[in-house]
């Protein structure tokens, strides 16, 4: 029994003497805290790891980070891009292991002061049980996480990197290096005619193209949806089947026929309709003013059955009762329509109404597929219908000014998140969680 006393009173004195700035300090180098406070399977794997890490990738991240740097010195020899890709892949590896570099301070200062306070090191097997308990869930986001870094995260921090290089057809590796030029494919945008031009030409058919054709198919599904939804109206099924088949077919079916139905020459558009009607045909691929109308035109078609089939669901959750009280009260359709369907509807469809039109702002399948962009116009090297995403394309795999493709995918994206997030923070279901 005085043993047993001597041993406890020893273990808190040892504990109380337990020093969580020492446990700081020797976590510097990792696991050695974790060793001091005897956690010492927890302290082997972090060291081992550690010198692992130094061992297997300290020369990958020296050249990674001197090839980000110069992106090489020697023509045909040095690879600028493959150099960058070195760069990237070493500062998501720094990162990482800067991150588990902090985790282990951090640790180690945590369970120094747990020791302080008088808590049992756990045994060899209820540690391995918490570490299990705890580390489950991101066993299982870890291959997500991982295929997300290099799929989605690395090919974004490439072409953000790309933007600020001088990357094109003429200076194309590995014959030339690759050199940093800062700010200047931005300022090109707007400083050198051809680019200024084209880039706001480009712009503003982009806005227009956006907001027309978006809020046309959204104004033709809720125009459907309330006519539809009306209880006088008969076989309701079969007509909410049929507005709902252009969405069964593959959008680009879809947009190859409709390409054929307005072609200048042989397009049933022009051959049944225009020219018996009003004696001439309208040259709907080759004026891009008739190409931009066909487009917004077959946008609406495409898009509105999704819209409609949303409007529907949202409207037979209305209660009918709310409409009993307006008729009461002697509000007429109007009135019924502006103060109960269309606030409700808007309030439950609103962040799907916003992704409607930022997919239309990146629509890039309907546009290069009905006229790739054409027709094409004198002075800009894009098309009359080309939206920005599709002149990206055009600039990356037709001209390959790689550079300035990159430098307008980060102005494309800018927009489309910044205009996304700040109309979800407007939408009262954002704010309501």
């Amino acid at each position: 029994m005085s043993s047993k006393n001597t041993q406890q009173n020893h273990e808190m004195k040892n504990s109380t003497s337990h020093n969580p700035t020492l446990a700081t300090l020797l976590s510097v180098i990792p696991g050695i805290g974790q060793l001091y406070n005897r956690r010492y399977i927890k302290g082997s794997i972090l060291f081992i790891l550690f010198a692992a890490f130094i061992i297997a990738f300290y020369d990958f991240i020296s050249i990674g980070y001197w090839g980000l740097i110069t992106l090489g010195e020697i023509p045909r020899i040095d690879d600028s891009r493959v150099l960058l890709s070195q760069g990237i892949i070493s500062l998501i590896l720094t990162i990482f292991a800067l991150a588990f570099y902090v985790i282990n301070i951090i640790d180690a200062r945590k369970d120094a002061k747990r020791i302080q306070e008088g808590w049992t090191i756990p045994s060899m097997g209820e540690a391995f049980r918490n570490a299990w308990d705890k580390g489950f869930p991101y066993l299982l986001v870890g291959p997500g996480l991982f295929l997300l870094i290099f799929v989605v995260i690395f090919p974004l921090l490439f072409m953000l990197f790309i933007a600020f290089t001088n990357y094109s057809l003429y200076n194309s590796p590995p014959r030339h290096l690759l050199s940093w030029v800062g700010f200047d494919n931005f300022t090109a945008l707007v400083t050198l005619q051809i680019w200024r031009r084209t880039f706001l030409t480009v712009l503003s058919w982009t806005l227009i193209w956006t907001f027309i054709a978006t809020t046309l198919q959204i104004a033709l599904a809720m125009f459907l949806a309330v006519l539809v939804n009306d209880p006088r109206l008969k076989f309701k099924r079969l007509i909410r089947t049929v507005l709902i088949l252009p969405w069964a077919v593959p959008a680009f079916v879809t947009i190859i026929i409709f390409t054929a139905l307005f072609n200048d020459n042989f397009g049933a558009i022009n051959n049944d309709i225009i020219v018996p009607l009003f004696g001439s045909a309208i040259p709907w691929l080759t004026d891009p003013f008739w190409t931009k109308t066909a487009l917004i035109l077959i946008q609406t078609w495409l898009g509105f059955p999704f819209v409609f089939a949303l409007f529907t669901g949202v409207l037979q959750s209305i209660s009918s009762d709310w409409y009993e009280a307006a008729d009461i009260d002697g509000a007429n359709r109007w009135q019924k329509f502006s103060n109960i369907t269309f606030p409700h509807v808007m309030f439950a469809t609103a962040p799907l109404l916003i992704m409607q039109y930022a997919g239309n702002f990146n629509n890039f399948n309907i546009i290069y597929l009905f006229n790739q962009g054409g027709p094409a116009v004198r002075g800009q090297n894009a098309g009359g219908t080309d939206i920005l995403i599709s002149w990206v394309y055009k600039l990356t795999f037709d001209t390959q000014n790689f550079n300035m493709a990159a430098a307008i995918s980060i102005i494309l994206g800018l927009m489309v998140a910044t205009f996304a997030f700040f109309q979800f923070r407007k939408t009262r279901s954002f704010k309501e969680g």
